[in-house]
This record gives C-alpha cells, structure tokens and sequence, in this order.
C-alpha cells in the first residue's frame, strides 16, 4: 500500500472511530436523563399524595352573639369541628382554635362589648378577644356536632359574675384552675326507736314473769343492728339501758336527734288471755287537736315546728301552721304504718284491725311521723314466748327495716337535716 493509500485508510478508522464514541456518548446521555427522571417519579407521587391526605382547615363562615338576659352567647359556624382553648384575657376572653375566619365579626351585645381577631399562638391558629362589659364567667365552651341540618358550631355562654370553679377571669385563675368541692352528702335518714317502759316502770308483766320493758329494750337493739347494718340510715334509741324516761321526754329527744322516723316499741296485756297478735297505732285525730291547741298555746314557739319559728306569730296562724304540720305528719305516719304491716312476716301474728289510733303521748311530736307498735300480748303464752325469742326477735325487726325501706324509697319527703 502506498503511503498516501495507508494515511486514507488511517483517517477513515479515525471517523469511524469518533463516531462510534459520538454514539456511545449520546447513548449515556440518554440513559442517565432517563434513569433521573424515573428516579425522580416516585418522590413527586409521594409528595402529591401526602399533600392531598392533609385536612382542609376548620373555616368559620359565621359569627354571632345573643343577648339572652342572665347570659350572652357567641357561636362561630365551622366547616369542620375544630378544637379550641378558652383563655383569660386583660379585656375579657379569649377563644384561641385552630381554624380560619371567612366571616364577619360580630357587633357589640349583652356582656360583649367587642370582639376582635389576631393570630393565635400557633400557626394556623387564631385568637377571638371577647372584650367584656364586667367581670365574667364562662358557663359553657363547647363544639356542637353537625344536626338538624346546621353545620358544626362552637358556643359559649358568658354570665356576669366573679372567678369561681368553672369561671374565667384572670391569668391566676387559668394558672391555678379551682379545684371543684364535692357536693356534701345529704345527711342519712335518722331512725329514732323508743324501747317502751324502763327503770322504775316495768309496764306489762309476761305470764312468763318477763317485763315488758327489758322486752322492748332487747327488740330495740336488735332493730337498731339491722338498721345500722345496711349503711343507709343513722339510729338512736330513747334510752339504751334499763331507766325511766318521761312519756313526754321521748319525743323531744327524738326532735333533738332530728329525728325522721320514730318508732315506739310496747307490747300489751289483757285479763282475756286468748288475745294475741300485733297491733300499730298512729296519733287520732282528737288527739291531734288537742295537741296542736296546747303547742300554739306554749309561751315558747320558736321551736315548735322544725325550722319555723312560731313565737313572731300571732295565736290564730301559730296554730294554724301546727295543724297544718301535724296533719302532714300524721299522713305520714299512717302511710309507714300500713308499710310495717305490709311488709310484716308472715309468722307474725296480727289482731284484726290492726291499723288503729289513739292519743298516745310518744306520737305527738307535730314534725315528726311516728308509729307505736304494739308486738304482741305477754298475756298470751305463745306471744310471751315469742317476744322473749331471737328468732322473733330478728323476724320483727327485719318486717320493720323493709317497711323503713320502703317508706324512704317511695316517698317524696326528704329526710331532715
């Protein structure tokens, strides 16, 4: 080959071969534009997805407060429920929630005197400023759930007053929250139960040669036990040992003790030794006269009827109230009678007739319903035993506990304080 033919050749290779790089290149540019944008794809899917997972904010398309007398509501629409914080301002209230304003605000109304906007403490957060008339509290701040074709709502009633549980005034009062105090129990219902006779007044003497009054005092206790026992009632008895009270001392005691049941234990003797069975009795209505007339008559009223002071009366309307009250205790007194016989077991024995009333001194206390149940006959052998048994013992004082339920189940008069 000629000099000349091999330098040709030299050049043709030479073309050949920048071109084959040329190509090469192109193609590497080609795969690496590619691969990037492939690269790149999921991170923009991604990205597109989570933006369109994120909530639209809460938007308030209205706000409005009405006056109603004792209170000023303020109620914001939401597109959504959103939540919020109540604060203390130095103007009057804040309402700081995540949410947008898209409406109008409100003009001054009731305790309100304006309200104003400006961002809240957190991004997409805003702040409402309630500025008030006076001193107020916050009686309600919550979110309504969309119904009845409203959209969601936040509302909160403003009542004039000072800072209390429940109350919004100061920056202290949001800081140290006041804890609020349980409301204290109402008292339990008082059982006053009356062991008839004592000391030197034995009352019925028992064929057994048993005395009526270590009779009454040992059914006492046991009804006392049963009473306790359940946690729902206090209890006192009129004398807990073997002395005498004065017929009109027990139920002064019993009002003493505030008494909302009294109950008076005895048992009878007859010459008729047949007689047996148990007997109630409730104050009669003579004697219910006669006792009214002798109270309005006392020198001393302020006393007479529990939480009424009847000396700054005059006679006529003092005994007018005492008439009124011991009617209603007496109707009382007769409903728990009927309870006890209701509820009595069924081995106790009962007189025909049982439910009865005389003018017994232990049941005119004019407050206070009141029942004296004659348990038996200790004339009567089988009564005498029976009243000296536990059993019976435990058999009566369970009759009276269910009648004693059922009275402060059933009945709308609350116990006395």
């Amino acid at each position: 080959m000629s000099q000349k033919g091999a330098i040709q050749s030299m050049a043709v290779e030479t073309a050949l071969v920048a071109r084959a790089l040329l190509a090469i290149g192109l193609l590497c540019l080609l795969w690496t534009a590619t691969g990037a944008a492939v690269a790149q794809t999921p991170v923009q899917t991604a990205s597109v997805a989570s933006a369109r997972m994120m909530p639209e904010p809460a938007r308030i398309g209205a706000a409005r407060l009405g006056d109603h007398g004792n209170k000023t509501r303020f109620v914001l629409e939401l597109t959504r429920e959103a939540p919020f914080t109540i604060l203390p301002d130095a103007s009057g209230v804040a309402v700081e929630m995540e949410a947008a304003l898209d409406a109008a605000l409100p003009p001054a109304k009731g305790l309100v005197k304006s309200v104003s906007v400006r961002p809240g403490a957190k991004t997409g957060h805003l702040r409402l400023i309630l500025a008030t008339t006076g001193p107020v509290r916050v009686q309600l701040a919550e979110i309504i759930p969309p119904r009845d074709g409203m959209p969601p709502r936040f509302v909160m009633d403003l009542a004039a007053g000072k800072a209390g549980p429940g109350a919004v005034l100061t920056p202290a009062s949001m800081m140290n929250p006041p804890v609020p105090k349980e409301k204290p129990k109402p008292p339990l219902p008082m059982i006053v139960i009356d062991p008839g006779h004592g000391g030197q007044d034995p009352g019925a003497v028992a064929v057994s040669g048993a005395y009526e009054k270590d009779i009454t005092l040992a059914m006492a206790k046991e009804v006392r036990r049963q009473l306790l026992a359940t946690g729902r009632y206090r209890v006192a008895l009129t004398r807990d040992k073997d002395v005498f009270i004065p017929l009109r001392d027990r139920p002064a005691l019993a009002r003493a003790k505030g008494a909302d049941l009294f109950i008076s234990l005895h048992a009878d003797s007859i010459t008729g030794r047949q007689v047996r069975g148990l007997s109630i009795y409730t104050l009669s209505e003579k004697a219910s006269d006669r006792e009214a007339e002798m109270l309005a008559q006392r020198e001393n009223q302020s006393d007479a009827i529990v939480g009424m002071d009847l000396s700054v009366q005059s006679a006529d309307i003092a005994n007018i109230l005492i008439g009124m009250s011991q009617r209603d205790t007496m109707n009382q007194s007769r409903r728990f009678a009927s309870l006890v016989l209701k509820n009595l077991d069924p081995n106790v024995a009962v007189l025909p007739g049982p439910l009865r009333s005389a003018g017994f001194a232990v049941l005119t206390a004019p407050d206070v319903p009141a029942i004296l149940v004659e348990m038996g006959y200790l004339s009567h052998s089988q009564d005498a035993k029976l009243l000296g048994s536990d059993t019976h013992r435990k058999r009566m004082a369970g009759s009276l506990l269910r009648a004693v339920d059922s009275y402060f189940t059933g009945n709308a008069v609350p116990p006395r304080s």
